[in-house]
């Protein structure tokens, strides 16, 4: 399989993956954010998404763009500040 390289398909993975975390677990991603605890409750669920995420883009792409963390702040966190949470 050829790995994707292009900086603007690499970012729009990750968010992709990232959506999908959010649309299976919205449970896990609620009560994290409430909590204060969101990464270590999640960590399987985000330790399989990031190794699906690596196994199919170029590691340099991947780092160039830091595409992973995007998606994690925007998809993840951002798009659930509607949960009551102490971070905000």
């Amino acid at each position: 399989m050829t790995r994707i390289a292009d900086p603007e398909r690499v970012l729009r993975l990750a968010r992709a993956v990232v959506s999908d975390i959010v649309m299976y677990h919205p449970d896990l991603v609620r009560d994290g954010l409430a909590n204060d605890d969101l990464f270590e409750r999640m960590a399987s669920e985000l330790a399989e998404a990031r190794e699906y995420f690596d196994e199919r883009v170029e590691e340099r792409a991947a780092h160039a763009t830091n595409a992973w963390n995007r998606a994690l702040v925007d998809v993840l966190v951002y798009r659930s500040k509607h949960v009551r949470s102490r971070i905000w």
